[in-house]
């Protein structure tokens, strides 16, 4: 189902198997759609005046702020590549009966941390990335902490670099209680803190 003030390819949601890449494509529009309005408005006062000393001039700087902060956004998202669709298409197969989110980046003062796809059980949340120089030890830090301030103490983190290790992972996880209001609570507050 699509969004309304989204653009018609937009059709996937935070969370969802190919996130970045819509977010990216969907934010590089919208920043060449607002620095276009604000360029037509400055050339339409021209025409309409024979100057830049004009009303519209001052309408289409003011403009330029939303286009920059969508600019922004849009380096934001170009930044980030998510999770391959062979990966994607292997960890599938292993989902069953587990809750998951793809392409998350969660961001921190000293580092940005790049997560494929992530699986949530109960207490237990298992990721795996793509980005050999991850700092799985300073995300453990991170995100234990970032759910202790929305109450969820007790969480067992461990991301894998070895997708093969990882879908054995969601294999095990299978076995443990589904505690369906703790997964979506913690679903639902890792979402709210990455990209």
């Amino acid at each position: 189902m699509f969004k309304i003030g989204r653009l018609l390819f937009y059709d996937e949601y935070k969370g969802t198997r190919g996130y970045l890449k819509t977010q990216s494509r969907y934010e590089l529009t919208r920043t060449i759609l607002y620095f276009g309005i604000s360029a037509s408005l400055f050339i339409a006062g021209i025409l309409a005046t024979g100057n830049r000393m004009n009303l519209l001039t001052i309408v289409a700087v003011l403009g330029c702020l939303p286009a920059c902060k969508s600019a922004i956004d849009a380096f934001m998202f170009l930044r980030y590549k998510g999770c391959t669709e062979e990966n994607a298409d292997q960890i599938n197969a292993h989902m069953d009966g587990l809750q998951g989110l793809y392409d998350r980046v969660f961001t921190s003062y000293d580092i940005n941390y790049q997560v494929a796809h992530m699986a949530i059980r109960g207490n237990t949340l298992c990721g795996f990335t793509q980005d050999e120089k991850f700092q799985e030890q300073k995300f453990y830090t991170h995100i234990t902490n970032l759910l202790k301030k929305d109450g969820f103490k007790d969480v067992s983190v461990k991301i894998f670099l070895d997708l093969d290790k990882y879908t054995a992972r969601l294999d095990q996880m299978k076995a443990l209680p589904a505690e369906e209001k703790l997964t979506a609570g913690i679903m639902n507050t890792l979402n709210n803190v990455s990209l």
